[in-house]
Protein backbone atom coordinates (compact mmCIF):
# COMPACT_ATOMS: atom_id res chain seq x y z
CA UNK A 1 0.00 0.00 0.00
CA UNK A 2 1.26 3.25 -0.81
CA UNK A 3 2.33 6.08 1.37
CA UNK A 4 -0.38 9.06 1.01
CA UNK A 5 1.70 12.48 2.01
CA UNK A 6 -0.29 15.42 2.18
CA UNK A 7 1.94 18.14 1.05
CA UNK A 8 1.27 21.90 1.01
CA UNK A 9 1.73 23.09 -2.56
CA UNK A 10 3.43 26.80 -1.64
CA UNK A 11 5.55 25.94 1.88
CA UNK A 12 6.00 21.92 1.59
CA UNK A 13 6.51 20.47 5.45
CA UNK A 14 10.22 19.05 6.06
CA UNK A 15 8.66 16.11 7.06
CA UNK A 16 6.69 15.00 4.30
CA UNK A 17 9.49 16.06 1.70
CA UNK A 18 11.83 13.96 3.67
CA UNK A 19 9.92 10.79 4.01
CA UNK A 20 9.44 11.08 -0.21
CA UNK A 21 13.21 11.15 -0.49
CA UNK A 22 14.01 8.65 2.13
CA UNK A 23 11.42 6.02 -0.05
CA UNK A 24 13.08 7.42 -3.42
CA UNK A 25 16.75 6.76 -2.06
CA UNK A 26 15.56 3.29 -0.68
CA UNK A 27 14.62 2.56 -3.81
CA UNK A 28 10.88 3.51 -4.30
CA UNK A 29 8.59 4.67 -6.97
CA UNK A 30 6.90 7.99 -5.85
CA UNK A 31 4.05 9.71 -7.36
CA UNK A 32 4.21 13.29 -7.38
CA UNK A 33 2.15 16.59 -8.47
CA UNK A 34 4.37 18.95 -11.31
CA UNK A 35 3.28 21.52 -12.99
CA UNK A 36 2.06 19.58 -16.16
CA UNK A 37 0.17 16.78 -14.55
CA UNK A 38 1.40 13.89 -12.33
CA UNK A 39 4.80 12.31 -12.63
CA UNK A 40 6.38 8.87 -11.76
CA UNK A 41 10.07 9.39 -9.73
CA UNK A 42 13.04 7.23 -8.81
CA UNK A 43 16.90 7.45 -8.27
CA UNK A 44 18.81 8.51 -11.49
CA UNK A 45 20.27 4.82 -10.55
CA UNK A 46 17.28 2.53 -9.34
CA UNK A 47 17.02 0.31 -12.41
CA UNK A 48 14.14 -1.57 -10.67
CA UNK A 49 11.92 1.38 -10.63
CA UNK A 50 12.76 2.37 -14.09
CA UNK A 51 11.22 -0.99 -15.14
CA UNK A 52 8.30 -0.41 -12.58
CA UNK A 53 7.57 2.94 -14.20
CA UNK A 54 7.27 1.03 -18.30
CA UNK A 55 5.21 -1.85 -16.70
CA UNK A 56 2.70 0.76 -15.41
CA UNK A 57 2.50 2.78 -18.76
CA UNK A 58 2.94 0.27 -20.87
CA UNK A 59 5.49 1.36 -22.67
CA UNK A 60 9.34 -0.47 -24.17
CA UNK A 61 12.54 0.33 -23.60
CA UNK A 62 12.68 2.61 -26.46
CA UNK A 63 10.90 5.55 -24.58
CA UNK A 64 12.65 8.40 -23.81
CA UNK A 65 12.52 9.04 -19.59
CA UNK A 66 12.87 12.92 -18.51
CA UNK A 67 15.63 13.68 -16.01
CA UNK A 68 13.83 16.43 -13.68
CA UNK A 69 16.40 18.92 -12.28
CA UNK A 70 16.48 21.43 -9.35
CA UNK A 71 17.94 24.26 -11.75
CA UNK A 72 19.78 25.53 -14.58
CA UNK A 73 22.93 24.56 -13.56
CA UNK A 74 22.45 20.85 -12.69
CA UNK A 75 20.25 20.86 -16.52
CA UNK A 76 23.88 21.93 -17.58
CA UNK A 77 25.93 18.93 -16.42
CA UNK A 78 23.55 16.62 -17.72
CA UNK A 79 23.12 18.13 -21.45
CA UNK A 80 25.10 19.44 -24.30
CA UNK A 81 24.07 23.48 -24.96
CA UNK A 82 25.13 26.05 -27.23
CA UNK A 83 24.97 29.40 -26.50
CA UNK A 84 21.35 30.18 -29.06
CA UNK A 85 20.01 27.01 -27.32
CA UNK A 86 21.44 28.07 -23.47
CA UNK A 87 18.80 31.09 -24.21
CA UNK A 88 16.02 29.49 -25.69
CA UNK A 89 16.26 26.84 -23.13
CA UNK A 90 16.70 29.11 -19.84
CA UNK A 91 14.29 31.21 -21.13
CA UNK A 92 11.96 28.98 -20.78
CA UNK A 93 12.55 27.61 -17.53
CA UNK A 94 11.34 26.28 -14.94
CA UNK A 95 8.32 25.69 -16.54
CA UNK A 96 6.22 23.11 -18.45
CA UNK A 97 8.52 22.23 -21.07
CA UNK A 98 10.60 18.92 -22.04
CA UNK A 99 13.44 19.61 -23.84
CA UNK A 100 15.24 16.91 -25.59
CA UNK A 101 19.30 17.19 -25.52
CA UNK A 102 22.50 15.74 -26.57
CA UNK A 103 23.51 14.24 -22.81
CA UNK A 104 27.10 14.18 -20.94
CA UNK A 105 29.20 11.72 -19.56
CA UNK A 106 26.72 12.52 -16.46
CA UNK A 107 23.72 10.33 -17.77
CA UNK A 108 23.94 6.65 -17.42
CA UNK A 109 24.21 5.47 -20.68
CA UNK A 110 21.09 3.00 -20.06
CA UNK A 111 19.03 6.44 -20.21
CA UNK A 112 20.76 7.91 -23.03
CA UNK A 113 18.39 7.08 -26.61
CA UNK A 114 20.65 4.16 -28.11
CA UNK A 115 21.21 6.03 -31.35
CA UNK A 116 21.10 9.90 -31.13
CA UNK A 117 22.71 9.70 -26.86
CA UNK A 118 20.26 12.78 -26.20
CA UNK A 119 18.21 12.98 -22.99
CA UNK A 120 15.29 14.61 -21.75
CA UNK A 121 15.06 17.36 -19.57
CA UNK A 122 12.98 19.56 -17.64
CA UNK A 123 12.98 22.44 -14.63
CA UNK A 124 8.95 22.33 -13.23
CA UNK A 125 7.80 25.39 -11.43
CA UNK A 126 6.89 24.00 -8.74
CA UNK A 127 7.21 24.10 -5.16
CA UNK A 128 6.96 20.70 -3.95
CA UNK A 129 9.32 19.63 -6.53
CA UNK A 130 11.96 21.69 -6.21
CA UNK A 131 12.06 20.99 -2.43
CA UNK A 132 12.08 17.24 -3.58
CA UNK A 133 14.93 17.89 -5.27
CA UNK A 134 16.74 20.37 -3.25
CA UNK A 135 16.28 17.47 -0.30
CA UNK A 136 17.49 14.55 -3.12
CA UNK A 137 20.22 16.56 -4.33
CA UNK A 138 20.40 15.04 -7.71
CA UNK A 139 17.93 15.15 -10.04
CA UNK A 140 14.72 12.54 -10.35
CA UNK A 141 14.46 9.57 -13.12
CA UNK A 142 10.83 10.27 -14.24
CA UNK A 143 8.04 10.00 -16.68
CA UNK A 144 4.52 11.61 -16.76
CA UNK A 145 1.72 9.57 -15.13
CA UNK A 146 -0.29 8.83 -18.51
CA UNK A 147 -1.94 5.55 -17.99
CA UNK A 148 -2.44 3.06 -20.62
CA UNK A 149 -4.99 4.25 -23.21
CA UNK A 150 -5.44 7.41 -21.77
CA UNK A 151 -3.88 10.71 -23.32
CA UNK A 152 -3.58 13.03 -20.38
CA UNK A 153 -1.82 12.98 -17.21
CA UNK A 154 -3.15 11.93 -14.20
CA UNK A 155 -3.76 15.33 -11.78
CA UNK A 156 -5.28 14.44 -8.53
CA UNK A 157 -3.49 12.72 -5.63
CA UNK A 158 -6.26 10.41 -4.82
CA UNK A 159 -6.77 9.23 -7.93
CA UNK A 160 -3.50 8.46 -8.14
CA UNK A 161 -3.59 6.65 -5.02
CA UNK A 162 -6.64 4.69 -5.20
CA UNK A 163 -5.21 3.33 -9.26
CA UNK A 164 -1.94 2.87 -8.13
CA UNK A 165 -1.93 1.95 -4.76
CA UNK A 166 0.13 -1.41 -5.20
CA UNK A 167 1.98 -0.15 -7.56
CA UNK A 168 3.91 2.84 -6.62
CA UNK A 169 5.28 3.44 -2.70
CA UNK A 170 4.14 6.91 -1.82
CA UNK A 171 1.62 9.30 -3.15
CA UNK A 172 2.29 13.16 -2.87
CA UNK A 173 -0.73 15.29 -2.90
CA UNK A 174 -0.57 19.20 -3.15
CA UNK A 175 -3.88 20.20 -4.00
CA UNK A 176 -2.35 21.99 -6.92
CA UNK A 177 -1.59 20.38 -10.17
CA UNK A 178 -1.04 21.08 -13.61
CA UNK A 179 -3.27 19.62 -16.30
CA UNK A 180 -1.83 19.43 -19.28
CA UNK A 181 1.54 17.17 -19.94
CA UNK A 182 4.88 19.68 -21.60
CA UNK A 183 5.58 20.91 -24.39
CA UNK A 184 8.20 18.74 -25.78
CA UNK A 185 11.02 20.33 -27.57
CA UNK A 186 13.65 18.25 -29.59
CA UNK A 187 17.19 19.92 -30.01
CA UNK A 188 18.96 16.59 -30.93
CA UNK A 189 20.08 18.31 -34.01
CA UNK A 190 20.87 22.06 -32.89
CA UNK A 191 17.69 22.87 -34.47
CA UNK A 192 14.32 23.14 -32.39
CA UNK A 193 11.60 20.27 -33.24
CA UNK A 194 8.08 20.58 -31.51
CA UNK A 195 7.24 16.88 -31.05
CA UNK A 196 4.35 17.47 -28.43
CA UNK A 197 2.14 20.84 -27.92
CA UNK A 198 1.36 20.83 -24.39
CA UNK A 199 1.33 23.42 -21.26
CA UNK A 200 4.12 25.18 -22.30
CA UNK A 201 3.42 28.22 -25.81
CA UNK A 202 5.08 26.40 -28.56
CA UNK A 203 5.42 29.38 -30.52
CA UNK A 204 9.34 30.67 -29.38
CA UNK A 205 10.29 27.65 -30.26
CA UNK A 206 8.45 27.10 -33.97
Amino acid sequence: MARYLDVHPVDPQPRAIGQAVALIREGGLVAYPTDSGYALGCALGNQEGKERILRIRHLDERHHFTLVCRDFAQLGQLAHIDNAVFRAVKAATPGPYTFILPGTKEVPRRLLHPKKKTVGVRIPDSRVVQALLDELGEPLLSSTLILPGHEEPMTEGWVVKDELDHLVDAVIDSGECGTEPTTVVDYSDGTPVVTRVGAGDPTPFE
